[in-house]
């Protein structure tokens, strides 16, 4: 491992260190700063000349300043004369907009795939993309991971119970089927809602059997909550015992902590892909759980040119 370097930007210091850890290395040495009006500035305080350098920075709120930092830190990294780099982005910004939806949209997705590879990128290493149409945006190497075995050992102390894994909207069935099947081949049901604008849905009504069962509300990342919280009210009328918010990304923007305080969920469990922010430290019932060691793993299995594909599920 003396060749491996982890180096990361201002994003998310917390779980590179416990990457770093993870490996019993210590973290690059890298200094962030700003101009006064506001440009970054990035210095690389060590030689890092052939080596294989993995760079951790998710693409999280504030997203423009994060991607920005990433980009920054890539070219300096290049311009370093390290053999390889791989970006980790346990959460991919930009990913919602991955297709047209109207006409004159942009991909935006694609865009900031664009420019993650033309700023250097040698490989890409994800985790619970928004769609998985998004690792066909790099023309370099994409390796996705999943939150889904930190997210399954969770859940082991319901099986007991009746329990049915509900996908939010038609987009999540996929992920919804794959996680009850792994949890014991569980039933699952799925909300059919309208999207009226962005950040605004509704729920119409529940496809499935979910009366008197604990259900577990799946998605990849809740954003202003309004979705998983309607969803939620939904499964409570309809006569579910109690409901379990689960996703990877928190993002939990706007007035977020507030709907999900408020609302009948009963647990949201998340994962440390994305920092808490002071607002969402305000979370009444929360659990996180630790995706590091997943991470961790790839970083090893990749700078030891093993094969990741065992984590793909």
């Amino acid at each position: 491992m003396d060749k491996l370097k982890i180096f990361t930007g201002s994003a998310h210091r917390e779980l590179t260190e416990r990457i770093c850890a993870y490996h019993g290395v210590r973290m690059g040495k890298a200094n962030v700063s700003k101009f006064s009006d506001g440009e970054i500035q990035v210095e690389i305080e060590e030689s890092v000349r052939g080596m294989d350098v993995f760079l951790i920075q998710p693409t999280c709120p504030p997203v423009n300043e994060n991607l920005m930092e990433l980009l920054i830190l890539l070219d300096a990294l290049k311009r370093a004369s390290v053999a390889r780099v791989n970006v980790v982005m346990p959460y991919y910004g930009y990913g919602r907009q991955d297709r047209k939806v109207a006409p004159r949209a942009p991909i935006t997705a694609r865009l900031v795939a664009d420019l993650i590879e033309t700023a250097g990128a040698t490989r890409i290493l994800a985790m619970d993309l928004h769609v998985g149409q998004i690792q066909g945006f790099f023309n370099i190497p994409v390796d996705h991971l999943y939150a889904l075995p930190v997210q399954l050992d969770y859940f082991k102390h319901i099986l007991h119970e009746q329990v049915v894994v509900v996908s939010p909207d038609a987009g999540g069935v996929e992920r919804a089927r794959e996680f009850a099947k792994r949890l014991g081949e569980t039933s699952i049901a799925i909300i059919d809602k309208r999207r009226e604008k962005a950040n605004v849905s509704k729920v119409m009504h529940i496809v499935g059997d979910v009366k008197g069962k604990v259900s577990i509300l799946l998605d990849d990342m809740i954003d202003t909550g309004g979705t998983i919280v309607q969803s939620a009210e939904a499964l409570i009328r309809d006569g579910a015992s109690r409901v379990y918010a689960c996703c990877t990304h928190a993002v939990l923007s706007g007035n977020a902590v507030e709907k999900l305080n408020k609302s009948p969920i009963h647990e949201l469990v998340i994962t440390n892909t994305i920092p808490l922010n002071a607002k969402s430290k305000g979370l009444e019932r929360l659990a996180v759980l630790d995706v590091s060691p997943i991470l961790g793993e790839a970083i090893r299995r990749i700078h030891s040119e093993e094969s990741v594909s065992s984590l793909f599920v």
